[in-house]
């Protein structure tokens, strides 16, 4: 090998080797944002094994438990951002909320991207053109509706709120969809997480919890602790106050509080409270447009962009260990923590079963809209390489009908065909 070809082997390696450093040092981690960006402009999908299975450890199939219409597992919503539509973001507290809310004003791409300033906790999320914002939550508008407002709260207080924020209505002016979204977390970790924040001094003491109008009474929300804040408190005694909103607060939370008297303990027995409660949470978070689940962090953000049009702009990143998680509790304190929850419990079991077979539903429409764009790209290739297509379009024609009519049987049934065959 002569000396000019050994320089150009030379530069070429060099070269090579600076570009890898600058690759490195613009995207360090394993999941590059600039490539992200660049392939959801594309709205390819990069080649390699599913990026959802095994994550979270959960089945690549399960078995469903609850029967749900199409209509239900169904959610891609017509989001105007340019329009009065709104996201409102119920946060349940310790449920991965704060995560989330700040993926949602500082990781989505967008034509006119939220404006968050160093050393401000709000973000300014105008839609594009407007002096308006799309996006009700902490991160956005602040706690306009009280500190971790619920489902009974927003839904009386977010249209006031967004009426007082843009030009006063007028009969002409269109009204808004409101989209409501969630975050839920397995009730034990939850609750173990609620009760190291309110070790550490947190007390939420500023929610409002209005219901019909006013905030309920001391007599029908006492307090578990005396003093500023119940610090230091043991598990014990987080778990004997009777008063703890911390016992099946994500039910509490998504069920319409007004069809139990609210705070009103004497309105009916507790077992029919308890009942109305589960059954209206259950029925908001089947019908509200979205609903993530803390433990399943890629399928939540792969069924928000589905549901929503809208891409993160990097992808979410599964946690497993937490401050609960860190914590060790004898099976008999976790056992009494579930019976605490009950509630909680069975509504996550609900909310889970949903969550799994709407994201199956949406991975087979998919693959089913990738099948049938290859079928297409394959039938405009066969159109433009048949040398008779000009002199014989009759017998054309039967071939293509013929090759078209096997593809489209070989695609198989859709997800609601198969959920029965997967209960057997």
């Amino acid at each position: 090998m002569d000396e000019r070809s050994s320089r150009l082997l030379l530069a070429l390696f060099m070269l090579c080797l600076f570009g890898m450093i600058v690759l490195q040092y613009v995207c360090p981690g394993s999941e590059c944002p600039l490539l992200l960006r660049l392939h959801a402009g594309r709205g390819a999908s990069f080649p390699g094994p599913d990026p959802y299975r095994a994550e979270d450890g959960s089945p690549a199939r399960f078995t469903p438990r609850y029967n749900f219409t199409e209509a239900d597992l169904r959610r891609e919503v017509d989001f105007n951002i340019k329009g009065d539509d709104v996201i409102v973001f119920l946060h349940i507290q310790k449920t991965g909320g704060t995560t989330f809310g700040r993926h949602l004003v500082r990781n989505i791409q967008l034509e006119q991207p939220c404006e968050c300033r160093v050393g401000q906790k709000k973000c300014t999320c105008l839609r594009p053109g407007k002096k308006e914002t799309w996006l009700f939550s902490r991160f956005s508008t602040g706690w306009s509706c009280g500190l971790h407002a619920d489902w009974t709260e927003l839904v009386s207080c977010v249209p006031a709120v967004m009426a007082g924020r843009g030009a006063p209505p007028t009969s002409e002016e269109p009204r808004r969809n409101y989209y409501y979204i969630t975050i839920l977390r397995d009730p034990v970790s939850r609750y173990l997480s609620e009760w190291r924040h309110v070790q550490r001094g947190a007390t939420w003491k500023a929610s409002l919890h209005v219901c019909d109008g006013r905030s309920p009474t001391t007599s029908e929300l006492p307090s578990c602790y005396t003093g500023d804040d119940w610090s230091g408190c043991t598990l014990s005694e987080f778990m004997d106050c009777p008063y703890n909103l911390a016992n099946n607060r994500q039910v509490r939370m998504l069920a319409d509080l007004s069809l139990v008297g609210c705070y009103n303990l004497s309105v009916m027995t507790v077992e029919e409270r308890n009942r109305r409660l589960l059954e209206s949470a259950k029925n908001n978070l089947k019908e509200i447009a979205f609903f993530g689940l803390t433990e399943f962090q890629r399928k939540t953000q792969y069924l928000f962009e589905r549901t929503f049009r809208m891409n993160f702009i990097a992808p979410f990143t599964q946690f497993n260990s937490t401050r609960a998680s860190s914590v060790e509790i004898e099976e008999a304190t976790q056992q009494r923590i579930r019976e605490l929850n009950f509630l909680d419990m069975e509504l996550y079991d609900y909310a889970q079963d949903l969550f799994l077979q709407r994201f199956q539903y949406a991975r087979q429409k998919e693959r089913r809209e990738a099948r049938r764009q290859r079928q297409q790209e394959r039938r405009r290739l066969m159109r433009g390489h048949l040398p008779w297509a000009v002199n014989n379009p009759t017998e054309q024609q039967e071939t293509l009908s013929s090759s078209w009519a096997s593809e489209d049987n070989s695609t198989g049934a859709d997800y609601i065909g198969n959920v029965e065959r997967w209960r057997r």
